[in-house]
């Protein structure tokens, strides 16, 4: 069974909620229990039949988060580190209590461990070109396999929705989905008069020192896709754009800093969950082409924290932390 499970977990009548594209098919008749029916699954690895009401979840990747806070019923997860700092004290509780079916890469899956927590689903959430460092096939061996995996920084949204629908979880994640979806129309209509005018750009954290590149971050990245909710707009688009977060970030040379951002009105950037600034950061912020920037020159550069957040509830964290960052601009 689960660390934790809400009264609520979705029965029967998730059916009638599924995404657009998953279908589903019953053994028995309408009235039959759950236990023992099957549906069609839509996933990043095909249609896949999988458990109506699932039991025994096994997370890897980014479903662990969005699954651990959607209550669903996890038997193990992999190792996701890099999510703690934004987890809520009860779901750190849970994340540390559930056993560790495999470490912070796909490649370090323990086969016999996922076997051991005898799942009857497992939910693996790495991108698509890292499902080639799993045997989906010994796995599959275990349990129906649904990958879902991120692509661009801002479809975590549609991700956790899925992720949360295969594992039978979606009552709570719906109601984390309208809580930060109030907070942020909120928001919204507090900086209705300044963003939606403004010019903004994103220093993210993933920068190379060594060699001399920095990220910029433009809509719909890790940096700028919950500012975007209320009302920012990071201007500019990728030169060439690639695969995933390379749609919508890119890595220009620090000498290419006042043409990057000349034009910003505002420039934020990525920090660490606790306030520290990550050192690709820090060195560009060192320079004196980002000291010479105007928007840096006017005093109107803020630093944001969670700017990885992968689930609602850690965009309400995010959000908090906007607010907080950008609350100077309603008074100039």
């Amino acid at each position: 069974m689960s660390i934790r499970r809400s009264s609520g977990l979705v029965g029967a009548v998730s059916l009638a909620l599924v995404l657009a594209g998953c279908g589903s098919s019953s053994e028995g008749g309408s009235d039959a229990p759950d236990k023992g029916r099957t549906r069609v699954f839509a996933a990043d690895n095909g249609r896949i039949t999988i458990p109506a009401d699932p039991q025994r979840v096994v997370a890897t990747g980014y479903a662990v988060p969005a699954l651990i806070e959607a209550d669903a019923p996890l038997v193990g997860i992999s190792s996701w580190k890099r999510g703690e700092p934004m987890m809520s004290e009860e779901d750190l509780a849970a994340y540390k209590k559930l056993p560790k079916v495999a470490g912070e890469q796909a490649a370090e899956t323990n086969y016999e461990a996922v076997a051991e927590a005898d799942p009857d689903l497992i939910v693996i959430g790495v991108p698509a070109p890292v499902l080639g460092d799993i045997d989906i096939k010994r796995l599959e061996s275990i349990a129906p396999v649904v990958a879902i995996g991120p692509t661009v920084p801002s479809a975590w949204r549609e991700l956790s929705h899925k992720q949360a629908d295969a594992a039978g979880a979606l009552e709570r994640f719906d109601s984390a989905k309208d809580e930060y979806e109030a907070k942020a129309a909120g928001l919204a209509k507090k900086y209705k008069d300044v963003l939606p005018r403004l010019k903004l750009g994103h220093v993210g954290s993933y920068g190379e020192v060594a060699k001399g590149t920095f990220q910029r971050e433009f809509n719909g990245s890790w940096g700028t896709n919950i500012a975007e909710d209320i009302g920012a707009k990071y201007y500019g688009k990728v030169k060439e754009p690639g695969p995933g977060s390379r749609a919508v970030s890119e890595y220009p040379s620090i000498e290419e800093l006042p043409a990057a951002f000349g034009e910003a009105d505002v420039m934020t950037y990525s920090v660490n969950a606790d306030g520290s600034v990550p050192e690709p950061v820090k060195y560009v912020m060192d320079s004196k082409l980002w000291k010479n920037l105007p928007a840096v020159k006017a005093g109107k550069a803020f630093p944001l924290r969670y700017t990885e957040a992968a689930t609602y509830g850690q965009g309400m964290q995010t959000l908090g932390a906007i607010d907080k960052s950008l609350a100077p601009l309603l008074n100039r």
